[in-house]
């Protein structure tokens, strides 16, 4: 009787066992077909483009998209000019090392990129057009037109709609509204500590500065640029104005411009190895002479300060302009 029971009871055990295994197969295989038989169709700048199940391995061709996949709660598998990427765009979650190296953002190494075998490619046509059809045949491709006519009317706004697409191709858009939220909210909180040292309202002229062809040369960003976007977000009001639509959002120009802003405060962002206030311009008569400079109303940013990303710069950015505001308060005091 004992052995009939313990028979009757291994039998309930394995039925049991069996039904769970059948349980997760059903499971995983609804899961594959969901994924195969997903279809989105978006738009980029070529058009409509339909996306067939879930990119899961995306390779990115510029580093705005790779961050935006971040955002997202992912990370490429490839990603352009990967060992430059930390130079220029810190937001604090740096890349595993699982990710490769697919050649340069301007000349992406094709051969590199079919070995990953992506299942979305992301580019910019002003670098990408002309090896669209070369990538198309390697995986479906997002090519979006960042500094067009169009998204140069307000690279905020266009930021945040190619930030949507990218977030629709890969079946994230809960997560993108999430990081648009809470990039909102950072703003809002980095306003606030603005008015809290009494130093809301501010005027400025924004800078990223560099040395080209031997030239101390000034990018001052535009009311329609990203940066200006951010700051107008915290408060604040651009002095500089340019004549024409800059598609950049930016005038590349000298320092004899910036005697025309004299009551601004200026803020900069330039590389520690490439300093051009601190060597070319130290004792430059028309540096010295400005008003901001004698009155100390001089604001340093980080090097890695990214002016082209998505919202987890726009973050960073924020912070970082309040930061060096404040920074600047306690020295005063």
């Amino acid at each position: 009787m004992k052995k009939l029971l313990m028979l009757l009871f291994i039998l309930s055990i394995m039925i049991l066992a069996a039904c769970s295994g059948d349980n997760e197969e059903e499971t995983e295989n609804e899961t594959s077909s969901e994924n195969e038989t997903r279809s989105v169709t978006v738009e980029d700048a070529t058009g409509e483009k339909t996306i067939e199940g879930t990119p899961e391995n995306v390779v990115v061709l510029e580093w705005s998209y790779a961050e935006e996949l971040q955002a997202l709660g992912m990370e490429p598998t490839g990603v352009a000019d990967l060992d430059s990427y930390g130079d220029w765009v810190d937001v604090g979650i740096p890349f595993s090392d699982s990710v490769e190296d697919v050649g340069t953002r301007q000349e992406p190494n094709l051969e590199a990129i079919s070995r990953l075998e992506p299942d979305l490619i992301i580019g910019v046509d002003f670098r990408h057009e002309e090896i669209a059809e070369d990538l198309e045949e390697i995986a479906p491709t997002l090519m979006f037109a960042p500094y067009s006519e169009e998204s140069a009317q307000n690279q905020f706004d266009a930021m945040l709609e190619e930030f949507n697409t990218v977030a629709t191709a890969v079946d994230k858009e809960d997560e993108a509204e999430q990081a648009v939220s809470k990039m909102e909210q950072s703003f809002e909180e980095q306003r606030a500590r603005l008015e809290e040292a009494g130093q809301e309202d501010m005027n400025y002229v924004i800078s990223q500065a560099f040395t080209a062809q031997n030239t101390p040369t000034l990018r001052l960003f535009t009311d329609n640029s990203m940066v200006a976007n951010v700051m107008g977000e915290l408060g604040m009001t651009n002095d500089y104005e340019s004549e024409e639509l800059e598609i950049y959002g930016y005038t590349e120009t000298t320092v004899e411009t910036l005697q025309n802003y004299q009551d601004s405060n200026f803020f900069y962002i330039v590389q520690d190895e490439d300093n051009i206030f601190d060597e070319q311009l130290a004792g430059n008569p028309v540096w010295e002479e400005l008003d901001f400079v004698k009155n100390d109303r001089l604001y340093q940013m980080p090097g890695s300060t990214w002016t082209f990303g998505g919202p987890l710069s726009a973050e960073v950015l924020a912070e970082q302009v309040v930061d060096s505001v404040l920074e600047k308060e306690g020295e005063s005091e």
